[in-house]
């Protein structure tokens, strides 16, 4: 099973958008999916219409709940859920004095790890114990940047933090590469973003771009990733061509 943490600690970076659809898209390739939500805000649990969640993953972090337990099937074949809650709002709290807390979600995620072959865990849009812990857990990192130039400061942070990680409790965390995201192609500024991350990070950057596209925004509202609610919108397209060019970066081609 390979874990990806999809991090970035600035909002409206595209984050849970890329974790949600990013997940229908290897599902589609027919990769087995778990989709780990860690963030309070549990945006990616209800983008799957997943309902009732309890406590979810404050239940499997902080109450020693096995996380099968907790897993949930969406309507999209082979994408299952391991649910957030608004209980993770405490969570930072609570796991504060427990020993090796950063290694509670590998530890977790050891139980299912036969049961996959993608785990993708989408982190809060902060760099507190949540996302040390889905980093920790995590082989590779992905990261999603919002074409604005305000999104390149969180960048240069966030990497700082994975390297941090991968010196102290993960030397086997790699980079699997950045998707700019959020690309209005009618302005010259984003343009120049992508073409400056492209100058940084050349290797990382992925030649996928995620146009913005009010499809994109339109389907959490109706509990779909962008592949079912429009298939044929350059958002689907898009996450399409992510996937593909994430299996490439794996060794396993575009099948």
């Amino acid at each position: 099973m390979r874990t990806i943490a999809i991090a970035m600690q600035k909002g409206g970076s595209g984050k849970t958008t890329t974790a949600v659809n990013l997940a229908a898209a290897l599902a589609a390739k027919g990769k087995r999916v778990l989709l780990v939500d860690v963030d309070p805000q549990a945006n990616a649990t209800s983008w799957y219409a997943v309902r009732d969640a309890g406590k979810g993953m404050f239940a499997c972090l902080c109450d020693n709940a096995r996380i099968d337990t907790i897993i949930t099937k969406t309507g999209t074949a082979r994408v299952d859920v391991a649910p957030a809650s608004t209980w993770l709002v405490g969570a930072e709290r609570a796991l504060a004095s427990e020993v090796g807390a950063e290694t509670l979600l590998r530890r977790r995620l050891r139980d299912v790890a036969t049961h996959y072959d993608v785990t993708l865990i989408d982190t809060p849009p902060t760099l507190g114990i949540l996302t040390v812990a889905s980093l920790v857990a995590a082989d590779q990192v992905l990261v999603p940047v919002a074409a604005h130039v305000l999104a390149l400061n969180g960048l240069a942070q966030l990497l700082e933090t994975v390297n941090t990680v991968r010196d102290r409790l993960n030397d086997k965390l790699e980079m699997l590469g950045i998707v700019a995201c959020r690309v209005d192609g009618r302005t010259r500024h984003a343009g120049e973003v992508v073409e400056e991350l492209r100058k940084r990070f050349p290797a990382e950057t992925f030649a996928t771009e995620v146009r913005e596209n009010i499809r994109l925004a339109e389907a959490p509202s109706f509990g779909q990733p962008i592949s079912e609610y429009d298939p044929k919108s350059a958002g689907a397209e898009d996450y399409r061509a992510l996937a593909a060019e994430t299996l490439t970066r794996w060794g396993e081609g575009r099948a």
